[in-house]
């Protein structure tokens, strides 16, 4: 039987093909399979006008994008953008633009959002929400961001890089959930997956 602090509904799917959420959440002791979303992420990401109602679109369609597939299961989605000077921040097309994210986000302060979605097969119980996280990062000097971007860890990652891989060498200071900035805010999912099941 599953323990009180890990309540979470059976059986659970996580849409998503990020290696960090499915570290995450298999660490915090949660039981679930992992399906990749077909749907592609949208390229005028940038026009957001809020990271907080676009993450949150986007965990509810990828999770939506699943669901239709598996009957009988709880589908957990989530997308994690940086928000800087009012526009969103995504994962870097490439080197030079993982450059260019980082020189920008260089002697800033960001916040990082998740938006999680839980849906049923028929998308009409869903939970979302989303969480924030305020990230200082400290001045960069140029050979700081070629060296991270020699190692090839920006990959895949919202605004260039991954406190996971960082830590104090970029960040100064964060205000709010440390998982949040790694792609899973588990304080966060702790009390979605229990408002699910209870």
């Amino acid at each position: 039987m599953t323990s009180e602090s890990r309540l979470q509904p059976e059986p659970l799917i996580l849409a998503s093909s990020s290696p960090r959420r499915r570290e995450l959440l298999a660490e915090a002791g949660y039981s679930f399979e992992v399906v990749s979303p077909p749907l592609d992420e949208p390229d005028d990401a940038l026009r957001a006008r809020d990271p907080y109602s676009f993450t949150e679109s986007l965990a509810f369609f990828k999770a939506c994008s699943v669901a239709r597939e598996f009957r009988s299961a709880t589908v957990l989605g989530a997308d994690t953008v940086a928000w800087l000077n009012g526009r969103v921040v995504g994962k870097p097309i490439d080197r030079d633009d993982a450059r260019r994210m980082l020189r920008a986000m260089s002697g800033t302060t960001h916040e990082v959002v998740t938006g999680v979605a839980l849906v049923d097969e028929r998308c009409d119980r869903r939970i979302i929400a989303h969480d924030r996280t305020t990230v200082v990062v400290r001045k960069l000097k140029d050979e700081e961001i070629e060296d991270y971007l020699d190692t090839d860890q920006w990959r895949g990652k919202a605004g260039g890089y991954g406190i996971q891989d960082v830590g104090d060498d970029f960040v100064e200071r964060i205000d709010g959930s440390f998982s949040n900035v790694v792609g899973m805010p588990l304080e966060k999912m702790t009390k979605v997956l229990r408002a699910w099941v209870t």
